[in-house]
């Protein structure tokens, strides 16, 4: 595996299997220096446009649960401009068509980057919702069926996984990647043999480069790709579906250069490299800049996913529980189906905010739920036939949501109890990602239940961290 390295950094080292080097020494400082602007299609922030000539910018594009993101950044960290989109519901036959609908979201995002700003950047990268599972056509790039999304259960093909992998593996959970790819495979009759397994992130990042067939050891972790081997396990490399496997490389790391035609479109720097990407979740990681073990990032987005940097690795499928490697260290953690997007499914973003004002975040409610949008969870239990459960509802909504939020955090709760009872590195501190960063009360009695230092990270979107990859990659060699 390669070693990160930003070009600011004041005592450059490599350390053994190293992915992604991250010391407080090596984070560029962050300077703010935007004014807002609102479009009736999208939120966009974008700075005093003054810049050298000779500046180079690092764009980042965050593709999440339920809209995407970018961030376009400098060599020193400031964020010079940012946009968000929702995805589009482009519906045909009663399905949603995401793979035309992320599509047409980056190239939205392309068209929301200032203008002015475009030559500059010689760097981009994407990151994605992990073990979002797309089957493309190499010959021609089309879809060979609908996206497998990243909380979708396929449990037809584990009964087969488990039987092939080491018990309790990352892929013995019907939402793995691998159950998508087995579960496709035994179900399509054509001919297979210029069929390749794509990533939501790397199939994005295809349709700017252009070369099939590369992933990130991120995104490849629930497919089965071994991240202290360094490689595809000999169990996986034997089944007849292996034919459909990426190549594999370090996040951040170039793969080519963008093509022309979206270069000319656009506008961009006839330099600028397109770069491996990594999963949403660890992206925001990234963002919030921790580098300790025992320090923690919990991403409350549309879903709920935490993320503890640990001195030991820990794998348990029963749990929905995997890690990530993180130069000698580990990154482990899990991802709920609770989260924003129930919350959204009961109250406005207006309801959200004055409501939570009405909540004495020091006061226990005695209210205990299990908010999933719908059926299923992931973690800290894997359970895909797991219901919500939303009732008694009270007659009043700022003691219903009250009860939400304590529900949602004893979750969270449970989660770093199971990891530290795994044999992880005991969390000691929680930096908070995503949207629900932005709430006070929230923060509060998460803190209240943790009993631990809940703080918002001072960068709070994956987009920044995706960023900071592709500034990572901008020094290195095609």
């Amino acid at each position: 595996m390669s070693t990160f390295v930003y070009p600011s950094l004041l005592y450059p080292h490599r350390l053994p299997r190293q992915g992604l080097l991250l010391t407080e020494k090596h984070f560029p400082k962050i300077r703010r220096r935007m004014a807002s602007r609102m479009s009736a299609k999208c939120n966009h922030e974008i700075l005093d446009s003054n810049i050298q000539k000779t500046e180079q910018l690092y764009l980042g594009i965050d593709f999440g649960t339920s809209g995407a993101r970018f961030a376009l950044i400098d060599k020193e960290g400031a964020v010079l401009s940012e946009s968000k989109r929702a995805y589009p519901q482009l519906v045909v036959r009663e399905i949603i068509e995401w793979g035309s609908s992320w599509k047409q979201t980056l190239f939205s995002l392309l068209e929301d980057v200032p203008i002015d700003l475009r030559s500059y950047i010689v760097s981009i990268s994407i990151d994605g919702t992990s073990a979002t599972t797309i089957i493309i056509d190499s010959k021609t790039g089309e879809l060979l069926s609908r996206p497998f999304l990243y909380n979708e259960s396929l449990s037809d093909a584990l009964p087969f996984v488990s039987s092939i992998a080491p018990k309790n593996h990352t892929v013995c959970s019907g939402s793995s990647t691998l159950c998508k790819l087995v579960s496709w495979w035994n179900s399509y009759g054509s001919n297979k043999n210029s069929a390749l397994l794509m990533h939501q992130a790397d199939w994005l990042l295809w349709l700017l480069h252009g070369k099939l067939g590369v992933t990130d050891y991120n995104n490849a972790l629930k497919v089965g790709y071994d991240p202290e081997a360094d490689s595809y396990p000999n169990w996986l490399l034997s089944q007849p579906f292996s034919v459909l496997l990426p190549s594999v490389k370090a996040p951040g790391t170039p793969i080519g250069c963008l093509k022309e035609d979206i270069r000319l479109q656009f506008g961009f720097s006839k330099n600028c490299v397109v770069c491996t990407g990594t999963t949403d979740s660890i992206a925001a990681f990234l963002a919030a800049r921790v580098t300790q073990p025992g320090k923690a990032v919990t991403s409350l987005g549309s879903t709920l996913a935490i993320k503890l940097l640990s001195t030991s690795s820990v794998e348990d499928s029963r749990y929905g529980v995997y890690s990530h490697r993180f130069d000698d260290k580990w990154l482990v953690g899990g991802a709920s189906n609770t989260g924003g997007s129930v919350l959204k499914q009961i109250f406005t973003d207006r309801q959200l905010e004055f409501l939570s004002k009405e909540i004495n975040p020091l006061v226990a409610s005695s209210l205990d739920y299990y908010p999933l949008p719908s059926k299923g969870e992931r973690f800290p239990i894997a359970d895909p036939d797991m219901m919500p459960r939303l009732n008694p509802r009270p007659q009043s909504d700022a003691e219903y949501l009250h009860g939400l939020f304590e529900s949602i955090a004893r979750i969270e709760a449970k989660g770093y109890r199971l990891l530290k009872e795994l044999g992880a590195t005991e969390v000691e501190e929680v930096f908070t990602a995503g949207g629900g960063a932005k709430n006070e009360q929230w923060r509060k009695i998460r803190e209240r239940l943790l009993g631990l230092p809940v703080r918002r990270a001072l960068q709070t979107e994956a987009s920044y961290g995706v960023a900071l990859l592709a500034l990572k990659g901008a020094g290195q060699k095609i």
